[in-house]
């Protein structure tokens, strides 16, 4: 399968790690850009400015359009567990209006927008790639 991983840029580490997961589950896998720059130290306005001028956004857009889905790497952030951040739920509903499957790694967060991504209607992995199908 396809998958593009969509998270926080913060953990791109971690979302190297499950990139190696899933291509010893045998998937082909899209990641996100890496700027190559302190996540965690940069601050909102200089990081969307980077974004902007990468065209970073419809670049992963595009993934997923290729992608038969996306997994989503919710883990704990800002003090939510399972966080999910503005561009990976605009990247659930680009994925969901596309018919692609959306896989969460964990349940769904508490966030004013949980609705809309219950009624997306992820696949909760519970952090076992082996669900994937």
């Amino acid at each position: 399968m396809k998958i593009t991983i969509c998270g926080s840029m913060s953990i791109f580490e971690k979302l190297r790690e499950i990139e190696k997961n899933l291509l010893e589950f045998g998937h082909q896998v899209f990641m996100p850009v890496n700027f190559g720059v302190d996540y965690l130290n940069i601050s909102n306005e200089d990081f969307g400015e980077l974004k902007k001028e990468k065209n970073a956004i419809k670049e992963h857009f595009e993934k997923i359009k290729q992608s038969d889905a996306i997994l989503v790497c919710n883990f704990d952030k800002k003090e939510i567990k399972n966080y999910i951040g503005g561009n990976s739920f605009l990247e659930i509903g680009f994925a969901y209006i596309l018919g692609k499957k959306i896989f969460l790694l964990n349940p769904i967060p508490k966030m004013p927008y949980e609705a809309e991504i219950i009624g997306m209607n992820p696949i909760i992995l519970n952090g076992d790639f082996k669900n994937i199908e």
